[in-house]
């Protein structure tokens, strides 16, 4: 292994090394009964994409759950509580961009990294009050998913290699790309003010309208709703999500999403993801996936997962397209470190035009403290 491939897994090891004694020094009290926390994670993975014709690999930072850090002020009122959250990602190369011909720079940080800085205010009576930038009420609408496998196998599936562009059967390399013809359509992060409800039963209602405040030369408003669910019976783990999105642009378009995902967790281990999704303006899909949970090692547990995705009318009126994955995810709760790895095939079918089917590997570790 070269230098330049060593030293992203060699810092990892290091940091998960110290992490159990660093824990206790992240986080303050203040003399007012408030606290800073701070927290972040690092996530470098190996990545290799095959089109067909050619490979291209290299190191990436794993955009399914990216390297970032932030800190949390928390602060106790009367009827409940305040808090600022500040949260930024590394700007490290990141999986979904790197494709045939371009690798993105190891490091470059934008301010489109800013993931979070919002302020929140929290009552169990009242509901919950944010403003900032920070989740739209859609965000995780469809991609709640109790398998344990989502740093590299869940259903927002550009997160790996969605810059990567598909080949024809002739073996010409196109303008398709990975994330043209998937994706979950799941809500983002916008510069916003969103209201949560008090849950009820494990159910929460919310409402958010945000803009595009960080990318340059972006005119775009989004309004929308969603429900969200979290709920232990008996011996199953429950959560699940629907929204609506209603995207204006700058330009006149408009992009209008529903979303939904339902998942469930066994105490034997067992679990089933189901989600779906339709871009009233470019196709719909459907998303399902099986998994497995054992304690199978000491150190955490291991989480195994098959999943499969269908949509149709994505790139094109009348196109198809499918994706099978499967991953592996092992923990080492100590270190606070999860070990991962990866497979996804991709096909893409379209009137008149025939593609080669496409696969990715991905492997690596994120450590968290």
């Amino acid at each position: 292994m070269s230098a330049p491939i060593k030293a992203p897994f060699i810092a990892a090891a290091l940091l998960a090394a110290t992490s159990t004694s660093a824990l206790a020094e992240f986080r303050w009290e203040t003399s007012g009964g408030g606290s800073f926390q701070f927290y972040g994670q690092f996530d470098p993975a190996y990545l290799s994409f095959d089109d067909g014709v050619s490979t291209k690999d290299g190191i990436v930072d794993n955009t399914n759950s990216n390297s970032r850090m932030g800190i949390w002020f928390r602060q106790p009122t009367d009827s409940g509580e305040f808090a600022i959250n500040l949260e930024t990602s590394f700007g490290l190369r990141p999986s979904a961009a790197m494709t045939q011909g371009f690798t993105p720079d190891a490091a470059n940080w934008r301010r489109t990294n800013i993931r979070k800085v919002e302020a929140i205010w929290k009552s169990d009576r009242y509901g919950t009050f944010f403003l900032g930038q920070g989740s739209m009420s859609s965000d995780s609408a469809a991609n709640k998913d109790l398998s344990g496998t989502t740093l590299v196998l869940y259903n927002s599936i550009p997160d790996t290699a969605g810059a990567f562009r598909f080949r024809t059967t002739a073996g010409a390399l196109t303008l398709k790309t990975i994330a043209q013809a998937f994706g979950s359509f799941d809500g983002g992060r916008k510069g916003r003010i969103r209201y949560d409800t008090p849950a009820y039963k494990g159910f929460k209602l919310s409402v958010s309208y945000g803009e595009e405040v960080l990318a340059k030369n972006v005119n775009q408003e989004v309004t929308d709703v969603g429900i969200h669910y979290a709920r232990q019976i008996g011996a199953y783990k429950l959560a699940g999500g629907l929204a609506y999105s209603h995207n204006e642009f700058g330009n006149g378009t408009k992009r209008r999403d529903t979303i939904g995902s339902f998942s469930a967790l066994h105490d034997s281990g067992w679990n089933v993801t189901v989600a779906a999704g339709d871009r009233r303006e470019t196709g719909h899909y459907v998303y399902g996936k099986i998994g497995y949970q054992a304690d199978w090692l000491a150190a955490g547990k291991t989480a195994l997962a098959i999943d499969y995705y269908s949509g149709q009318d994505k790139t094109s009126a009348g196109s198809e397209l499918d994706s099978v994955g499967i991953g592996v995810v092992q923990n080492f709760d100590r270190a606070r470190v999860q070990a991962y790895l990866g497979y996804r095939q991709y096909s893409l079918n379209e009137t008149g035009v025939t593609y080669r089917d496409a696969s990715s590997v991905m492997f690596g570790a994120r450590w968290q403290f």
